[in-house]
């Protein structure tokens, strides 16, 4: 009997073996992004029953889907293996892919910890170096429990929209990723200019660029993906954006850095491009 548990834009598939005698053995676990397993699926928990097979295999059931509801309410902060461009640290933030046209992607992320602060300054740059500092220290041992933290990808700097003088300061808000041994019970920050945040689950639109972020680099990133999403006539959150940067000042090529946007309803993935041609056609 194979189980199909679907949550949180989640399919867990439950194989269940069986031996030459006719009896489940433990079943093994595969999981896979929900609109790969059925298409468009509403968020709301769907259960699917396939192949009935004896009673025998029901003693299992009970164990697993609580076993799952655990494993659904756990952050997705993983191996750096499941990236294909998180590579330079050992645990990465891990989503599932919604959908991808020719100008973005529309990922899932489940709710995660980072541990943050916030900088004033007229330059991006200047913001970054004092943010990057400050949840450095925190890393390394500035912490009630003096412990030292794995580093993590991505580096999530939220950056305000709107309309601002050239001269006047804007707030920066940076995050490190938690790893996955922290998220439960990260140890206490002893600055008080760094806290623990707890983020929300959230889709965004994700658009990709290569060099290195800077606050004009950023800016025309995100002026592209905006605009690619006002075409598409794609609802977001437009007050703010996450600029994630993903490797080491160190690191010279091959690097790799994101603008997102929050989604607001229901993902736009169709592109401007499709969207134009089918009002000609």
């Amino acid at each position: 009997m194979d189980l199909v548990f679907c949550r949180s834009n989640r399919c867990y598939v439950f194989c269940a073996n069986k031996r030459d005698n006719g009896v489940a053995s433990f079943p093994f676990i595969t999981r896979v992004g929900i609109n790969r397993c059925f298409g468009k699926v509403s968020s709301d928990t769907t259960f699917g029953l396939h192949r009935a097979q004896p009673s025998a295999t029901m003693i299992y059931l009970s164990g697993l889907v609580v076993f799952l509801l655990v494993l659904t309410a756990e952050a997705r902060v993983g191996n750096s293996s499941e990236s294909k461009f998180c590579f330079e640290t050992e645990q990465c933030l891990l989503f599932d892919l919604i959908c991808e046209t020719d100008q973005y992607e529309v990922r899932h992320y489940d709710s995660v910890k980072w541990v943050t602060t916030e900088e004033s300054s007229i330059f991006m740059e200047i913001a970054a170096m004092r943010a990057f500092r400050r949840l450095y220290k925190y890393i390394t041992g500035t912490n009630e429990k003096e412990k030292k933290i794995e580093m993590t990808a991505p580096v999530l700097m939220k950056m305000q929209e709107g309309d601002r003088r050239f001269w006047e300061p804007a707030v920066y808000t940076m995050s490190f990723l938690l790893p996955a041994e922290h998220q439960k019970n990260p140890p206490k920050p002893t600055d008080d200019k760094v806290y623990i945040q707890k983020m929300p689950a959230m889709k965004v639109y994700v658009q990709s660029y290569g060099g290195w972020m800077s606050g004009m680099s950023d800016k025309n990133q995100a002026y592209s993906l905006s605009s690619a999403l006002d075409l598409a006539g794609a609802k977001y959150k437009s007050d703010f954006h996450y600029a994630a940067g993903y490797n080491s000042p160190m690191t010279l090529f091959n690097r790799h850095n994101e603008v997102w946007y929050v989604v607001v309803d229901e993902p736009e993935c169709s592109s401007s491009e499709e969207l134009n041609l089918s009002l000609f056609s």
